[in-house]
């Protein structure tokens, strides 16, 4: 558990993943912290010209009350944000809402004419992939891309397969006129990934635990660091830290 007065830095992809990975590395919920923007971050076309975003927790102290919400702007978002409570959801463009069910059709329609173009033999299926998230949040709709040889939609890293969920995010962004989070996967391929770091953090806490050594795991993206702290975050004998910069930035477990 964090101590009163701490601040956590942290940088990811998007502003919502550096809050989830602070969070988790903090052992706190949102309602416990005060958020601060210190960079927006930039999103570039299949990695090019990215930036990432950072942002800052402050642990609240007890009794004090949550900080208001930012009011919407449509400047261009300045270096340093005042301290503001963030939204559940990715940052959402002005224009008509629509219904979820009408954005998963979108989605599954633009992945499937991708796919196409790419001459990929495949089928795209809709499922709800509890498997992805922790108990007390809600499953995301997933569009599942199953067929043969289908290796070369994941990539090295699921570098490719994060291009293509962010192209068809874009979208159907672009349809609906606000940020889709819908999860586009590979045969599962999220699913397994996802148990593997499970099993792999506890597998590395006993080593840390018997060694009195800290373990310093391979580079991940933010969102796979995520699984491994939330993984360890009640894990009595160990905590976790993320060390290193953008895409270098690794998790370190370390024996209490």
């Amino acid at each position: 558990m964090a101590n009163q007065n701490e601040n956590l830095d942290v940088s990811a992809k998007s502003v919502e993943e550096a809050i989830e990975i602070g969070l988790a590395e903090l052992g706190l919920t949102r309602d416990e912290v005060d958020i601060q923007i210190l960079n927006e971050g930039k999103r570039g076309l299949f990695g090019i010209g990215s930036e990432e975003a950072t942002v800052r927790l402050s642990v609240r102290s007890q009794g004090q009350p949550p900080a208001p919400p930012p009011e919407p702007s449509t400047e261009e978002p300045a270096e340093t944000a005042p301290t503001a409570s963030i939204p559940e959801t990715e940052p959402a463009a002005t224009g008509t809402e629509s219904n979820g069910d009408d954005a998963v059709s979108l989605a599954k329609k633009h992945l499937e004419n991708v796919l196409q173009l790419m001459g990929v033999e495949a089928t795209v299926e809709v499922r709800t992939a509890a498997d992805l998230v922790e108990q007390d949040e809600e499953p995301p709709a997933v569009l599942d891309i199953t067929g043969n040889d289908l290796g070369i939609l994941i990539g090295r890293r699921s570098e490719t397969l994060q291009a293509l969920q962010y192209m068809i995010r874009l979208m159907v962004s672009k349809d609906t006129g606000r940020w889709e989070r819908v999860v586009v996967d590979v045969e599962s391929y999220r699913s397994r990934r996802r148990e593997s770091l499970q099993k792999m953090a506890h597998r590395m806490a006993e080593r840390a635990v018997a060694n009195q050594e800290r373990v310093v795991l391979e580079s991940m993206t933010p969102y796979e660091r995520r699984i491994i702290h939330i993984a360890l975050r009640d894990n009595p004998n160990v905590y976790t830290k993320s060390i290193g910069r953008d895409s270098n930035r690794k998790v370190t477990i370390i024996p209490k």
